[in-house]
């Protein structure tokens, strides 16, 4: 049992242990970006495009669509959103041993 317990804090405390540095670059700390991140109609500066991406559509959902379209897929992400917290909240109430009659 002893032997048990030191082997884990041995192998725990190398998760601690620092580890080789290397001088890697990404391609977020260059200036470019690829072409999907960049919409043809700009959504700069609609709420959520913030620094360091800008407006972030990696897919390209919105590339060559209207404004109206960007405001319909903005509404159903909110939509589901809201319906996924209200999931979580059920779920959670119901864990902690509240019943409905």
């Amino acid at each position: 049992m002893k032997s048990a317990i030191l082997a884990t804090l041995i192998g725990s405390a190398a998760a601690f242990a620092p580890s080789a540095q290397t001088g890697t670059t990404t391609n977020l700390n260059s200036n470019t970006r690829p072409d999907l991140w960049t919409p043809t109609t700009s959504y700069q500066n609609e709420i959520g495009a913030i620094a360091p991406l800008g407006f972030f559509d990696p897919l390209g959902l919105v590339k060559d669509e209207s404004q109206e379209k960007f405001d319909h897929l903005r509404e159903v992400e909110i939509r589901h959103g809201r319906c996924a917290m209200l999931a979580v909240t059920g779920w959670l109430t119901t864990a902690a041993g509240v019943r409905l009659p």
